[in-house]
């Protein structure tokens, strides 16, 4: 809604995505889909789509088969695709960051032969790291993998887990000894070769896309599919968490703004007292205070891809505009709502959608308590947790 500074290859980029979106995915998950799960089919067509304009591929390196782009870029289009649908998002940011760990360090023959199927659109990973009582630290995961010869031996159970009933392949974080920190690996098990159950995760929202709990039971992985060194997956793994936070938080500024836009139209539209809605004094300071919040977290995201970019460290910038971004969705769609009144609670308007899904933001990737814990901790240099 703001203005937003780009430059002209942003802007283009931007522009174009929207085109698509408005016209053929949004009224996708609006209608059809609308609560209702994507067949894996129809989500691979629209991972194939988006990867022309540089979703998942984005992240990848031109050397690699990717686009290369910058994370500031990646951002703005990340905040198009969860503006249109959220649902949409996850995959999109899963893949991203699956394919960006492979490229950073796989062994070649790992990366030469899942890479490619990711930036194409054809094949979906997941990110195995939270457990049933393993949440914000990642250092008490306890699944197990031992060695058998040649072989990893893996298991436990993993939830929470994005991509699961599309997963082709499961990047999984395991614990290979007894060290709380350098006592944890990652190692890629294929679903077709090695095999693990999924079963589905009903919840208030985001449910056209998949999310599951996974079962391993003695899974047998060669220890060729180990990603990057033994032992060395917790400092890697908490470095990518700093950007994926990110993502998060433009995944609830593109939420917040969508819940801004229906709020703005239904105000120029509704009329009430003789008049739009949108003239009445309580309304109008109602759009004002959200259209500031939206903004406000779009340069707390900005400020963290910008960071990234020059190559510095992020924690606190970026779990600030995951705080801030994901409860400012929370209250915008509330809002959103309100000024719908009783239409506000029915399915026939979106903001009845957005208000489920952005209770859900402030939970993933660390709840906005943990958030709160490392700002303070980045401030203090006390650790509360």
């Amino acid at each position: 809604m703001g203005k937003v500074l780009q430059t002209q290859e942003q802007a283009m980029a931007v522009d174009s995505l929207r085109r698509y979106l408005a016209a053929e995915v949004d009224p996708l998950f609006a209608r059809e889909y609308r609560d209702r799960f994507v067949p894996r089919e129809v989500m691979a067509g629209l991972m194939r789509r988006l990867s022309e304009f540089g979703l998942v591929s984005g992240a990848v390196s031109e050397r690699a088969g990717g686009l290369g782009l910058d994370w500031l870029t990646s951002l703005m289009l990340f905040e198009e695709v969860a503006a249109c649908s959220v649902d949409l998002s996850v995959p999109v940011l899963i893949n991203s960051f699956g394919a960006y760990l492979l490229e950073q360090v796989a062994s070649p023959e790992l990366r030469e032969r899942y890479l490619p199927g990711l930036v194409a659109g054809d094949t979906f990973v997941s990110m195995g790291i939270s457990e049933a009582d393993v949440g914000s630290n990642v250092m008490e995961v306890r699944t197990r993998a031992r060695r058998d010869g040649n072989h990893w031996v893996i298991s436990g159970e993993k939830t929470w887990i994005s991509n699961g009933a599309y997963s082709d392949f499961l990047i999984c974080l395991c614990r290979t000894s007894d060290d709380p920190r350098g006592g944890l690996t990652q190692i890629l098990i294929d679903l077709h070769e090695h095999g693990y159950e999924v079963r589905g995760i009903d919840k208030i929202a985001f449910n056209s896309q998949s999310t599951a709990q996974i079962f391993l039971d003695d899974v047998r992985v060669p220890v060729s599919n180990t990603v990057g060194e033994e032992g060395g997956a917790l400092k890697r793994t908490l470095s990518h968490f700093e950007k994926s936070r990110a993502f998060v938080a433009a995944q609830s500024l593109g939420l917040g703004r969508r819940a801004l836009e229906e709020a703005v139209a239904y105000a120029r539209e509704r009329r009430q007292h003789g008049k739009v809605i949108a003239g009445h004094q309580l309304i109008a300071a109602m759009l004002a205070e959200m259209a500031t919040q939206v903004d406000a977290a779009r340069l707390l995201v900005h400020r963290a891809a910008q960071l990234f970019d020059a190559g510095q460290g992020a924690e606190m910038e970026a779990a600030m505009a995951k705080y801030f971004a994901c409860e400012m969705a929370v209250t915008v769609a509330r809002q959103a709502v309100q000024i719908h009144g009783g239409n506000g609670v029915t399915r026939d308007y979106l903001v009845e959608k957005l208000a489920r899904e952005a209770i859900v933001c402030p939970i993933p990737e660390g709840t906005t308590q943990i958030k709160q814990l490392i700002i303070a901790r980045a401030l203090t240099g006390v650790a509360a947790f």
